[in-house]
């Protein structure tokens, strides 16, 4: 089985010069923008300002397509209407959203300063443009033409020692995104085989330790696909701003507002996706298991 890469990547927040809740809500006045207070925002109001139900549509077609190559590896040409229904299911759009929110809000809601804090970054132009890029970005990298290119041209960035990737591998060990998203993966993969099991496909003979045991064999490939797709869609994303915007992102990302709202945003997505993936290994197994009766 393919390992089940789950991409979260994104650290959300957004690039800030000022630190703290004054300088956040001096921020927004000087933009225009009302003033924004702890008591003024809730993790609703958040998830709107910083587009997760448009990500999470994005992840969505990810995820179909995910289910389509599953197939392809597990039951070639035989899953037709009722497999592309299934993975339908499994990928629900607005059951991704609520588990999501449940696992957002419990992890955020006691912390109404950074969020007063986050709201204010992500609700300004700059922010709403970074998110913006994001989402278009993880949008483009699901066409394999274009994926080949963001690769190509990141493998070149190396080569010539661009500051550029420099300034991205930075950002990166700020957001601590190789490790999560390595972790959320082998969770997710986890996820699989007990969805698998659960469906009777390992009979007796697997237990949970071997489980776990033949996931982690998986981490090094887990990482270096990890690797492989991270820098391409960090190129391609920030390739927009300019090294003071990506500079900035990258100093609050090492902020405690900028570490709790990474964390908060890790939990919530591994919450979806290991419920996504326990349900994909269960479909996957009755398939199988049907298919051999």
């Amino acid at each position: 089985m393919n390992s089940y890469i789950l991409r979260l990547i994104l650290s959300a927040v957004v690039p800030v010069l000022a630190l703290g809740l004054p300088q956040a809500t001096a921020l927004a006045e000087t933009a225009g923008n009302a003033p924004v207070t702890a008591a003024s925002v809730t993790p609703d109001t958040l998830a709107k300002t910083m587009k997760i139900a448009e990500l999470i549509a994005v992840m969505r077609e990810e995820g179909l397509d995910y289910g389509r190559s599953l197939e392809d590896e597990m039951f070639p040409g035989r899953g037709g209407p009722d497999w592309q229904a299934t993975i339908g299911l499994v990928y629900d759009q607005t059951t991704m959203l609520e588990r999501f929110m449940a696992t957002f809000k419990a992890e955020i809601a006691g912390e109404p300063a950074a969020m007063a804090a986050i709201q204010t970054f992500f609700a300004d132009e700059r922010g709403q443009r970074i998110l913006s890029l994001e989402i278009e970005a993880r949008r483009a990298l699901m066409d394999d033409k274009i994926e080949e290119a963001a690769k190509a041209s990141a493998q070149e960035m190396m080569a010539k020692n661009d500051p550029r990737m420099a300034a991205l591998r930075d950002f990166s060990e700020a957001n601590d995104l190789i490790e999560s998203n390595v972790q959320g993966a082998l969770n997710a993969n986890l996820g699989f085989y007990q969805g698998m099991a659960r469906a009777g496909a390992f009979g007796e003979d697997m237990t949970e330790d071997q489980m776990l045991s033949d996931v982690w064999r998986q981490e090094p490939d887990i990482r270096s696909e990890t690797e492989d797709w991270l820098y391409p869609f960090l190129a391609l994303a920030y390739g927009p701003l300019s090294d003071d915007d990506l500079q900035a992102y990258t100093a609050f990302s090492r902020t405690p507002a900028g570490q709790r709202m990474n964390a908060a945003l890790f939990a919530a997505f591994d919450t979806v996706f290991v419920q996504i993936s326990r349900d994909l290994g269960r479909a996957a197994a009755l398939k199988v298991i049907g298919d051999d009766i």
